[in-house]
C-alpha cells in the first residue's frame, strides 16, 4: 500500500513539474500584433520643382504681303539650361495601379542659339526664357513606390526680341529687329515618379522623385521686321518646336499625407 501511494505521488510531482516548466517557457503577456503597414496613396495635391536641359528648333523663311514667300526655308535653334516649378492633383482609383490627375508649371529658361535672317543675311541672337504649361497625365504604378505616365496639353514659349547685325567682321548693328513674342501650340511628354520615402535616410514625409521629357509643337508665325522700331512691312515666317528633360523633387501633402496605414491582408 505504501508502495503504491508512493508511486502515485511521484507521478504526480512529475506531472506538475512538467507543466510547470512548459508554463515558465511561455511569456506572461503576448506581444501586442504588428501596426498596418503603410500603403502609398496617390490621390491628393502636390508641388513640384526642379532643373533641365532643353533644345528648339524651327523652320523659317521671308514673307511679304501680297507676294508671300519670298525666300527658301532655312533652320536654326538654340539649346541650354532651365528651370520648372508647378503643381498638381492626381487621383489614384480604388484598388487600382491607375492614376490619372491635372497639373500646370512654369519654365524659366535661357535657351538661346544663333539666328540668321533670310533675306538681308543680317544675324543676331534668338533666346527662349520663359513657358508655361496645363494639362493632364495618366500613369501605371509599376509598383506602390513607382509610377510611370504619359501627359499632354496646353502650352505657351516666350521668345525674346532679335537685334540684327552683319555678318561680317567686325558686326555692325543694322537698326532691324524682331520683336519678342508668344507661340502657342501644344505638347506630350512621359516620365516616371518615385517615393523617396521608402527609402531610410529620407526624413520627410510625402516627398517624391520625377524625371520627365516634353516635347512641344507651336504654331507658325509671321514675326515682322522692323527698322528702328517700325514695322517695315516685311516679315519671317517662323516655325519652332522645343523638347525637355527635367528631374526634380515632388512634395504630396493632401489630407493625412501620402502614406495611409491600411490593414494588409
Amino acid at each position: 500500500m505504501k508502495k503504491a501511494l508512493l508511486a502515485s505521488l511521484a507521478g504526480l510531482a512529475l506531472t506538475t513539474g512538467s507543466a510547470l516548466a512548459a508554463d515558465l517557457g511561455q511569456p506572461l503577456y503576448k506581444a501586442p500584433p504588428p501596426p498596418p503597414v503603410p500603403v502609398i496613396s496617390w490621390t491628393g495635391f502636390y508641388i513640384d520643382g526642379g532643373v533641365g536641359y532643353g533644345f528648339w528648333n524651327q523652320d523659317h523663311f521671308k514673307t511679304q504681303p501680297p507676294f508671300g514667300a519670298l525666300t527658301p526655308s532655312a533652320n536654326s535653334g538654340g539649346e541650354g539650361w532651365l528651370g520648372r516649378v508647378g503643381g498638381g492633383w492626381d487621383y489614384q482609383f480604388p484598388n487600382s495601379p491607375f492614376v490619372i490627375g491635372a497639373f500646370g508649371d512654369y519654365t524659366f529658361s535661357d535657351l538661346h542659339g544663333d539666328f540668321q535672317e533670310t533675306f538681308n543675311g543680317f544675324v543676331g541672337e534668338e533666346k527662349n526664357t520663359a513657358s508655361w504649361h496645363a494639362g493632364g497625365r495618366i500613369g501605371y504604378l509599376v509598383t506602390p513606390s513607382l509610377l510611370t505616365y504619359f501627359d499632354g496639353g496646353y502650352t505657351e514659349a516666350r521668345f525674346d526680341a532679335i537685334n540684327l547685325s552683319t555678318g561680317t567682321l567686325p558686326s555692325v548693328a543694322t537698326g532691324f529687329s524682331f520683336p519678342s513674342h508668344t507661340y502657342h501650340g501644344w505638347f506630350i511628354g512621359g516620365g516616371y515618379e518615385y517615393s523617396l520615402n521608402s527609402l531610410p535616410f529620407v526624413p520627410v514625409s510625402g516627398l517624391f522623385w520625377r524625371t520627365e521629357y516634353r516635347y512641344a509643337q507651336y504654331q507658325g508665325a509671321d514675326i515682322p521686321l522692323l527698322f528702328d522700331g517700325v514695322p517695315n512691312g516685311g516679315a519671317e515666317h517662323m516655325q519652332k518646336n522645343e523638347q525637355t528633360i527635367t528631374s526634380g523633387l515632388v512634395w504630396r501633402f493632401n489630407f493625412g499625407g501620402p502614406f495611409s496605414p491600411q490593414p494588409t491582408q
